[in-house]
């Protein structure tokens, strides 16, 4: 069975470089109480997603590659997701965005190698990174609307 990693393609009103500024502004769009930094690479960072149970939700990343105005990858050094079977599931998978630019608008490809539909998280993972790129960051990058959680 082939793996299918979570894909999304989003198209925004930004330049390459304004694009690529605003996906490191990590705490605009996705989690405002994100800390570490996003911009270069082998920065790092961590994206909480509060408490469990006494347990405390996290994932660490790493800007693992970086070509400016072209391509971030976030690799994840370490997680813990209390909510799921397998609390370190997102361990060593990759969150990647690639972006192009056309006609004034720039295209980001998004995507989370190793968010498979096989893993437990998935159809939870699935709805969130849909709510994340495909809303909140299209609406930073589009209106500079601000969604911090």
């Amino acid at each position: 069975m082939e793996n299918k990693n979570y894909n999304r393609t989003i198209m925004v009103n930004a330049s390459l470089e304004e694009a690529m500024k605003k996906i490191s502004q990590i705490n605009l769009w996705w989690r405002k109480d994100f800390s570490g930094i996003a911009d270069n690479l082998n920065d790092k960072f961590t994206v909480p997603f509060g408490e469990l149970n006494g347990e405390i939700a996290f994932v660490d990343f790493m800007i693992s590659e970086l070509v400016p105005n072209k391509k971030v990858t976030w690799k994840v050094l370490d997680c813990n997701l209390p909510w799921f079977k397998d609390k370190k599931e997102w361990n060593n998978t990759e969150v990647v965005f690639i972006l192009s630019e056309e006609n004034g608008k720039t295209t980001i490809d998004f995507t989370h190698i190793g968010l498979v539909p096989e893993v437990d998280c998935y159809e939870a993972c699935e709805k969130g990174w849909d709510g994340h790129i495909t809303r909140d960051l299209v609406k930073f990058m589009n209106e500079g609307i601000k969604l911090p959680r």
